[in-house]
This record gives C-alpha cells, sequence and structure tokens, in this order.
C-alpha cells in the first residue's frame, strides 16, 4: 500500500545513510562515485548539514582519495555541497531561494519545450510516452512510489529531448537538483501520486492533440502544483534550511 504518514517517510529518509555500490552506475570510476555521492544528497540519505567524510566515503566505495575529492569539488559547484576552509566539507542546506529559482529555471525550459514538442511529435514518440505513463498507472496500482517518480523522471526527460535539444536535459536537471532533493521531504503526499498522474494524462492528452498552448498550460499546472507544497517546508524543518 502506499506510505500516507509523510512524517514516517521522513525520518526513514532522513536516517537512512548509504551509498549505492559503484556498480549500479556507468562510466569512468570519477563519474561514478560522483554518481553515487549526488544521488545520496538528493535522496537525503545525507541530511542538509551532515559532514562528509572523505576517508569514510573512499573506505566504503573502495577508492582512493581522488576520485572523492574530484567528485565533491563538481558538486559544490552545483550548489550541492558546501567547502569550509579549515572546517570541513558539509552537505549544503536547502535554501528556499535556490528551490524558488530552480522551479522557476525549470519552467521556462519546459514550457518552450513542450510547446515546440506539441508541433513536431511523431507517433512513434507519442506510442513511447503512452507507455510511460500507462506503467506508471500500473506501478501506482501496485504501491510503487518510487519506481512511479522513476518514470516520472524520464517522461520529463523523453519531452525535453524530443525537442531534439541534447543539452536541455542536463540544463533541466542541473536548475531542478535544489527542487528535486526538497521534495524528498514531501513525499508521498496522500493524494499527490494519484493527481500527478492525472497531469501526466493531460499533458499527453494535450499532445496527442498537437495543441501547443493546452500543453504549455498542462505542463504549468504540473510543475507549480509541487512548489505550493514546498513552501512551507522551511517553518516545518527550519534546522535544515540557511538561517
Amino acid at each position: 500500500m502506499l506510505q500516507s504518514d509523510p512524517t514516517a517517510s521522513q525520518d526513514l529518509i532522513l536516517t537512512e545513510h548509504k551509498l549505492l555500490p559503484l556498480e549500479t552506475f556507468t562510466g569512468s570510476l570519477g563519474q561514478r562515485v560522483y554518481q553515487t555521492l549526488r544521488h545520496a544528497i538528493l535522496s537525503l540519505a545525507y541530511r542538509p548539514g551532515e559532514i562528509l567524510r572523505k576517508p569514510e566515503i573512499c573506505e566504503e566505495l573502495g577508492v582512493s582519495r581522488s576520485p572523492v575529492s574530484d567528485a565533491v569539488a563538481r558538486l559544490a559547484a552545483e550548489g550541492l555541497v558546501d567547502v569550509i576552509p579549515q572546517a570541513g566539507t558539509y552537505v549544503a542546506r536547502f535554501s528556499m531561494a535556490e528551490i524558488r529559482e530552480g522551479a522557476f529555471l525549470r519552467e521556462a525550459i519546459e514550457l518552450q519545450a513542450i510547446e515546440l514538442v506539441a508541433e513536431i511529435i511523431t507517433d512513434e514518440q507519442l506510442v513511447q510516452l503512452r507507455r510511460n505513463i500507462t506503467v506508471q498507472g500500473a506501478l501506482l496500482d501496485d504501491g510503487d512510489v518510487a519506481g512511479f517518480y522513476q518514470l516520472d523522471g524520464e517522461m520529463h526527460d523523453m519531452i525535453r529531448n524530443f525537442t531534439g535539444f541534447r543539452k536541455l536535459s542536463a540544463v533541466s536537471e542541473t536548475a531542478w537538483a535544489h527542487v528535486n532533493r526538497a521534495r524528498q521531504l514531501v513525499l508521498p503526499v496522500a493524494g499527490r501520486v494519484q493527481a500527478t498522474l492525472e497531469e501526466h494524462r493531460a499533458i499527453l492528452a494535450a499532445l496527442e492533440s498537437h495543441d501547443p498552448q493546452a500543453a504549455r498550460l498542462a505542463m504549468r499546472r504540473h510543475l507549480r502544483k509541487l512548489v505550493t507544497y514546498l513552501e512551507p517546508l522551511e517553518r516545518s524543518h527550519p534546522e535544515l534550511f540557511n538561517p
């Protein structure tokens, strides 16, 4: 069954502390170290404000210090890690300003993207989206919230890729990182997963109609809904936010 108590979900997320094995990811050693650390930060396995001890990370992953230091530098450039000289390396606390900015940038990108895609989407691409959303419904019926949100991300990625712009997804995901991390605190909200599925279906219907304005409106409603759940977090979890 779907988890209906968000507090219990938060406690589980915030107390779990585990890096995924490097074999979970692909690419060079440095890329895989970066990916597992980034995943741990975005999933809140490492909580905001928590110190990152490089020797422990090296031991857990079975790697030398160099790829870990490189990964931390990349994460610092993304604003996910704070490196404080003579003090240590810490997971960045949340900033509501960064969350709002990330949501703004993601919306700007995705609204333009879906308008374009509504005009040029092919029958084959529509089949891919339908299959994705059909499986979303099946996962929701099974209570697999994690699987549902994985396909949610893949759906958005498909729509961005349908524009033909290769760098669009990378830019959008970087902008969305702070929002994605913060939303782990509110997932799952009772009724929100089902509402998300309906929003996805509305987006698909607009694309099937090749209606750019309807697609833009459906996407805007979808993206803005999440922010309404994130706004109260600064009050409910002040210890996780910058003063």
